[in-house]
């Protein structure tokens, strides 16, 4: 808290030794005193932080390991100059660990009646709404002895957004769907593909695609080439339960899961197939529904930022009768949960006949690669031990993932790294094989 002027002189005064009896006791008061007034001066000519003006302006959103940039503006509207250090606060996961102090912490002087701008360089550590604390700003006087101290709420939120470092798979999955869209030359049959042309019949060819009406028209035999079809419904289905809070390497479960499903969104988007998201544990988490292509992505991304784990068990039966409502029509719904024994036989797999009878599903699951190097580990008797506890770990995982298949479930099982581009050739298998 700052003093006041009376506050310094007394403070000034305090300093003089108890009981000083000797002639030169006059000497030092009078030092104490003019110390006592230069002190006083000094406070009275530091500019008031009260009547200070401050706005913000700049970045609204980050993706996850990227800056944002926050600009604060500082007004000055009384008649003495700001010579001032000030401290724009935020959530310690808005910095890089031992950052915080060289971002937030500035110099300023703002002349009187102008303004002046200091910038606030972020850098979160993790998803979600990062939103301004106070501003603190300690005003000094000419000589810099004694300081005003106040704070300002200057309101400002950052919303950090999933990191989609799976992009970089999209342009590759992008040459397969194109084709299977036709734009280079490969067939495709089965039930799920749209009638796109016809041509002339070539040896190899499978008999039931010739076009005999068009054969009768013309002097060659026609067969029928088909597409994929379009403008199919996917649901992706994030389970935000305990098992998504388990971290695999330097992030959740959850982060992967997320990460894995922005591809599949933007690879689905760009085959024509309309993409909603549901996040659930007990409740909903986050829906997104009916969004275009265009802008289907970005509110992905913008619901994902603000999901979290919760440590609660999922509710198969309510995760399950929210996605028959969010998808009422056949759809292939994306499921990315876990694939840990007693969640999937327990909650899931008794529900599971509700969606397979009326649509395609599939199972995506973030699996742990320090299981497969522990499993590998010999030497000594505690790396045996790990390796029998990570192989029956996977046998385990192997056992789920078949009675998942038993049930007509595609499981797809691959580590942070692998499962977005695992994913994603799951579906282009789905759109070949004509499940789509």
């Amino acid at each position: 808290m700052a003093l006041t002027g009376r506050a310094a002189l007394l403070a000034a005064l305090g300093s003089i030794p108890v009981g000083v009896l000797e002639p030169g006791w006059t000497g030092i008061l009078a030092v104490n005193g003019s110390l006592a007034l230069a002190c006083a001066c000094d406070y009275a000519l530091a500019a008031p932080v009260r009547r200070l003006r401050l706005s913000r302006s700049g970045d609204t959103s980050a993706r996850l390991g990227e800056t944002a940039d926050v600009t604060l503006t500082v007004t000055n509207p009384s008649r003495r100059p700001l010579r001032a250090h000030l401290r724009d606060a935020w959530p310690p996961s808005s910095w890089q660990p031992g950052t915080e102090v060289e971002s937030s912490r500035h110099r300023l002087t703002v002349p009187p009646g102008e303004r002046r701008r200091v910038t606030t360089r972020l850098r979160p550590t993790r998803r979600g709404d990062r939103q301004a604390d106070r501003v603190t700003v300690r005003s000094y006087g000419p000589l810099g002895l004694f300081s005003r101290q106040g704070s300002h709420q200057v309101p400002w939120t950052v919303r950090v957004l999933p990191p989609f470092t799976s992009r970089k798979h999209l342009p590759s999955k992008l040459a397969r769907l194109r084709e299977l869209d036709g734009r280079t030359s490969v067939l495709t049959r089965g039930e799920g593909t749209e009638f796109d042309s016809l041509r002339e019949y070539v040896p190899g060819d499978d008999t039931r695609s010739i076009d005999w009406r068009a054969t009768a028209r013309q002097s060659s035999v026609a067969v029928r080439t088909w597409r994929p079809e379009r403008d199919r419904h996917i649901l992706l289905v994030l389970d935000t339960g305990r098992t998504s809070a388990g971290r695999v390497g330097d992030a959740p479960r959850l982060d992967a899961s997320m990460d894995a499903a922005l591809l599949l969104a933007a690879l689905a988007s760009r085959a024509g197939d309309r993409v909603d998201l549901l996040a659930y544990d007990r409740r909903v988490r986050a829906l997104v529904q009916g969004r275009s292509a265009g802008d289907m992505l970005p509110s992905l991304v913008n619901a994902m930022a603000t999901v979290e784990p919760e440590l609660v068990e999922t509710d198969a039966r309510g995760l399950t009768a929210m996605a028959l409502r969010t998808a009422p029509r056949r759809s292939l719904i994306v499921l990315l949960t876990t694939l840990d024994a007693a969640p999937v036989e327990q909650g899931l797999l008794p529900v599971l006949p509700q969606l397979t009878q009326r649509h395609t599903v599939l199972v995506a699951a973030v699996a742990d690669p320090h299981i497969a190097t522990m499993e590998k580990a010999r030497g000594d008797a505690e790396a045996v031990y790990e390796a029998a506890a990570a192989a029956q770990a996977q046998s385990e995982r192997q056992r789920t993932a078949e009675q998942l298949r038993r049930h007509g479930v595609t499981v797809v099982d691959a580590t942070p790294e692998t499962l977005a581009p695992a994913l994603a050739d799951a579906y282009l298998a789905l759109k070949a094989a004509g499940r789509l």
